[in-house]
């Protein structure tokens, strides 16, 4: 019997502060239940599962949950999406990446600015989603790129697509991409292409995130190695520079990465498929819009009976996230929370918790031994209490 993996990460869906959040600022976060607290939103399918069961979920727990369940700290002190994802897929990164709460050194824009030929504006902390309207009429006006940065280690260009064509933006996305290595190491270069005028912009679908490859092996790279195919969905292939990867849907949005893992499912070409649905985050997380933050998550509820279908025996799905983004908290930040574990599977049993883990390198280790018989080397595998 074949078995297969599906790994669904729900981006931004964060249950609850860590222990440290208040190191970053983040104490009380709690994007899952505030929204629920804020909405009321119905998710049936995600609370059977056991969703709810999980500690300190602030959701409604299942009296007879039909999954596993359980939560995981992040040992990298980081709360973005390259650490969470690179962390349950096996790499713990100490120290994490840098982070620029004051701007970018005067060396690199110099050079950035050199390189691409094109002005800078902004170069400081901001939310993406308010620095165009603020820059937008001056950045088309001038040509100049708006760069900006977050709590995370990323370095972030606006530009209007009308005013610098998509391929020359992602062209000075690999320019900064060069420059940020070495001493100014960060871990995202992020192309966040807009459209509108007179004050009144919006972000487009046609983001590119611009990663390193991983600094040690994955479960990308070891599933290879051994013979598996590994599917990217989403932007998974940017986080992972599409080390490891043997099948690649690039899609743009949380519709089309549902219909892709689904189409993995069904063509049955891939032994593990790795989904990141962004729409929770990008959209709705850093936007402060927690009633948009649950229609998305409602509509992932209503199609998680699709995926499930299309699972047979010695299959399994784990459904978690990378970090927080609770619309409800001050700021438009990530938010360094609890991720949440929900396991399913055709030949499991439910109902069991497997607790808080203590990093999310165990996703992966479990993956890896569900798929080969035995654990990955970093994380402890939480498969034998599933069986």
């Amino acid at each position: 019997m074949k078995k297969r993996a599906t790994l669904i990460v729900l981006d931004s869906v964060g249950i609850g502060a860590l222990k440290d959040a208040k190191d970053f600022g983040d104490a009380g976060a709690h994007t899952l239940g505030h929204i629920y607290q804020k909405t009321h939103m119905a998710i049936p399918n995600m609370l059977s599962l056991g969703l709810g069961n999980i500690e300190n979920s602030l959701v409604p727990a299942s009296e007879a949950p039909k999954g596993c369940y359980g939560r995981s700290e992040e040992k990298t002190r980081a709360k973005d999406t390259t650490s969470g994802h690179w962390e349950m897929a096996g790499v713990i990164m100490e120290p994490p990446f840098r982070t620029y709460p004051n701007g970018f050194p005067k060396s690199v824009i110099e050079e950035f600015e050199k390189k691409t030929g094109r002005g800078t504006l902004g170069n400081y902390v901001a939310s993406g989603t308010e620095i165009i309207q603020v820059l937008g009429d001056e950045h088309c006006r001038t040509g100049k790129l708006i760069v900006y940065t977050s709590a995370d280690s990323v370095f972030q260009i606006a530009a209007h697509e009308g005013v610098v064509p998509l391929d020359e933006l992602y062209r000075c996305c690999e320019i900064a991409r060069s420059i940020l290595m070495g001493d100014e190491l960060v871990g995202r270069v992020i192309a966040r292409p807009f459209t509108g005028g007179n004050g009144k912009y919006t972000r487009t679908e046609n983001r590119r995130d611009y990663a390193i490859p991983p600094v040690s092996e994955t479960i990308l790279d070891s599933l290879t190695e051994s013979g598996y195919t590994v599917a990217g969905v989403g932007k998974i292939e940017d986080i992972f520079c599409k080390r490891g990867l043997g099948l690649i849907n690039h899609t743009k949005n949380n519709h089309d990465g549902v219909d892709a893992t689904i189409s993995f499912l069904k063509d049955g070409k891939a032994d593990f498929i790795f989904t990141n649905l962004v729409d929770f985050d990008m959209l709705y997380g850093h936007r402060n819009d927690a009633e948009g933050y649950a229609r998305a998550l409602e509509y992932f509820d209503k199609r998680l009976p699709e995926i499930m279908a299309c699972m047979h025996e010695g299959d399994i799905m784990i459904i978690t996230a990378d970090h927080g983004c609770d619309p409800t908290y001050p700021g438009t930040d990530h938010t360094r929370e609890y991720i949440p574990i929900v396991v399913w599977g055709p030949s499991l049993k439910g109902g069991v918790s497997i607790g808080t883990r203590k990093t999310f390198a165990d996703i992966g280790s479990s993956i890896v031994e569900h798929l080969t018989g035995k654990p990955f080397s970093v994380g402890e595998s939480f498969l034998p209490l599933l069986k």
